[in-house]
């Protein structure tokens, strides 16, 4: 029986999205949602909530780009953690105020969301978590529904919002969320594999995998049909998301772990203030293994 599990601490580091116009993707993450950049590099953009390292969305143009077939494996949304209800409810006012289109929102016990798509329909989804001390568990699973938000509620908390500009610093990517081709064969993956632990099985063609007891690090469907196959080398969508571990120790042992499964590292990347080392999940998908010498921001 395997009983690796990746240390508490591990958690999403950032996403690198392709996109078809970086202009456009641009006035969507910096413009419309406050992101700020840090670097450019050709047709590769790196954004971050402070403009600072740790990086948090990478955006990169991708010529002659087609949009990512709907029954196709890969991003069904990246999650953007605020810290807390107040910046959420900021936000949500600051969307309204610039006729964003939702398309939908939802309370899921363990937080609330807003839920969107850029420019190129890659979903969004931003949200808050609730205090862990509100969560509830049952036999090692959490309880998380799908709920109308307070939406007048949440307003009343935003306050003035009209000097908003940039997102909270404290802001994050709290987790990803993917279209697979069948779920048992990401399960072993994600958590054999990788050291997730399973956080919720109850949803009817889902999965949802966190390490440290959060509630999800990862979500993992099969909507878009069991055997569905990967999008077009040319479709917009994900890249990869990281992955951060907390030490050298862990990174090499997952490494390890990987190349033994016949997961070969497809290279590694010096970000300056960490490295990543790239793999592919059973449906192709990009998870970069980040491992950051410095310790900027807040995790799980």
């Amino acid at each position: 029986m395997n009983t690796f599990r990746l240390p508490a601490e591990s958690h999403i580091g950032h996403v690198h999205l392709l996109v078809s116009n970086l202009e456009r993707a641009l006035a969507f993450y910096g413009g419309l949602l406050g992101f700020q950049e840090v670097e450019r590099n050709g047709a590769t953009v790196i954004l971050s909530a402070t403009g600072q390292p740790p990086h948090h969305i990478l955006i990169t143009e991708l010529p002659d780009s087609q949009p990512k077939p709907y029954r196709t494996t890969g991003l069904f949304h990246v999650a953007i953690r605020l810290p807390d209800r107040y910046e959420l409810a900021r936000i949500f006012k600051h969307l309204l105020a610039h006729d964003q289109h939702l398309q939908g929102l939802a309370d899921h016990g363990v937080s609330e969301a807003l839920y969107l798509a850029d420019p190129d329909g890659n979903g969004i989804e931003i949200y808050a978590d609730r205090p862990r001390s509100l969560w509830s568990w049952r036999n090692d699973q959490v309880t998380m529904t799908t709920d109308p938000l307070d939406t007048r509620g949440l307003l009343e908390t935003a306050g003035d919002t009209s000097s908003w500009k940039n997102i909270h610093p404290e802001t994050d990517i709290g987790h990803v969320h993917l279209r697979v081709s069948d779920l048992a064969r990401a399960e072993a993956f994600y958590h054999d594999l990788l050291g997730l632990d399973v956080t919720q099985r109850d949803y009817p063609g889902a999965l949802f995998l966190s390490a440290g007891g959060y509630h999800h690090h990862v979500g993992l469907n099969i909507w878009a049909g069991i055997g569905a196959p990967p999008p077009p080398p040319n479709a917009v969508g994900l890249r990869s998301f990281a992955l951060s571990v907390p030490d050298e120790e862990t990174w090499r042992a997952v490494k390890a772990r990987m190349n033994s499964a016949g997961a070969a590292a497809a290279g590694e990347r010096n970000y300056g203030y960490a490295t990543g080392a790239l793999f592919r999940d059973s449906d192709g998908n990009g998870i970069e293994l980040l491992l950051e010498r410095d310790k900027p921001g807040r995790s799980a």
